[in-house]
């Protein structure tokens, strides 16, 4: 009887622990799918925070803990998850670009851009000539990014660094000309020496910027007198209208003149080289006849006669010889012709 009474009780006792054991079993695996949960989800976020990806036209650079380690180049990289290493992606190849006294609102491919006027920025490009005139003056400055790291922690802003530098080396430079200067013949002169002076300064700041262009798109007297500085320049044109006029009748006037003055004293020399060389041979043949004479008197005053009979009688058509013992007809010579004369001193 003993043994029969414990037998039930130790039955029910290894049925208890059974219970328990299962009861153990089933909480440790409702846990299970919170642990396989929690697992992927750290795994996910291992190998999203894992890798990087850099564009073609970016450079990557990556810090841990803030400080810098590398560069990348474009394509695909790893890093250290959970944030321990980050990265920083700056356009490198790509030429970025500043805009003073408007906005472009609108760069769709294929459609004409559309832009802010210079309403809402005339802070930015209403400027004071050295003349103390009001001019609008609206430019843009392209630049490059050479040196990523020493863009980002050189200087602490480092786009309104350049933009407040090259607004302020813009006036500066405008400020030294005359307004109408700056506004027709100096602005490829202002913009080249704004430029140069740019980049100076942004190279001694170490901000690691090399600018491509600085040009002005537009430069125009303030809303409020550009009718007078329209008067103005209209009278101005006409000046120079009036100006090139005259200089151009000038330039054709002048060189006639002076072609005609050439000309009457190249003829005025020559007539006086002429009667001067005529006169020369004139005294050197009187000398020689003169010689001759000297020589042969009667010889030569015969033949002076005779030339001069010969140079005389060569210009009359007909010649007529008076004899006052002549008691028939004048004969009569034609010289002319060529023909004898008749018998009867007339032609047959």
């Amino acid at each position: 009887m003993p043994e029969s009474n414990q037998f039930p009780g130790g039955s029910q006792q290894s049925l208890d622990e059974m219970l328990e054991k299962i009861q153990q079993q089933f909480k440790s695996f409702q846990g299970a799918p919170v642990l396989i949960l929690a697992t992927v989800v750290v795994v996910a976020i291992i190998f999203w925070t894992a890798y990087f990806t850099v564009q073609p036209e970016e450079t990557g650079i990556v810090q841990r803990f803030g400080k810098v380690v590398r560069t990348a180049g474009p394509g695909l990289h790893f890093k250290l998850p959970f944030g321990v290493e980050t990265v920083r992606l700056l356009p490198t190849a790509r030429v970025l670009k500043e805009e003073f006294g408007f906005r472009t609102l609108t760069t769709v491919p294929g459609e004409k851009s559309k832009y802010n006027p210079g309403g809402a920025y005339k802070d930015e490009s209403l400027m004071l000539t050295g003349d103390l005139n009001v001019i609008d003056v609206q430019w843009i400055i392209q630049y490059r990014i050479e040196d990523p790291i020493r863009y980002l922690f050189q200087v602490r802003d480092t786009a309104k660094t350049i933009r407040d530098t090259t607004e302020a080396i813009m006036r500066r430079a405008v400020g030294n000309r005359l307004g109408s200067e700056v506004l027709t013949t100096g602005r490829v002169e202002v913009a080249s020496e704004a430029k140069n002076e740019i980049q100076k300064v942004l190279t001694d700041y170490g901000t690691g910027v090399r600018l491509v262009t600085v040009e002005l798109q537009d430069v125009t007297p303030p809303d409020t007198v550009k009718p007078a500085f329209n008067e103005v320049n209209e009278s101005r044109q006409d000046k120079e209208r009036t100006i090139n006029k005259a200089q151009e009748q000038a330039n054709q006037e002048i060189p006639k003149a002076r072609g005609v003055a050439t000309q009457r004293i190249s003829e005025a020399e020559g007539y006086a080289l002429e009667r001067v060389n005529r006169a020369e041979g004139e005294a050197t043949r009187f000398a020689a006849i003169l010689d001759e004479y000297q020589g042969a008197p009667q010889v030569t005053r015969r033949r002076l006669y005779l030339e001069a009979m010969t140079g005389l009688l060569a210009d009359m058509k007909a010649l007529y010889i008076v004899d006052r013992d002549q008691k028939a007809m004048v004969p009569w010579l034609p010289l002319g012709s060529g023909e004898q004369p008749s018998a009867e001193g007339k032609q047959p």
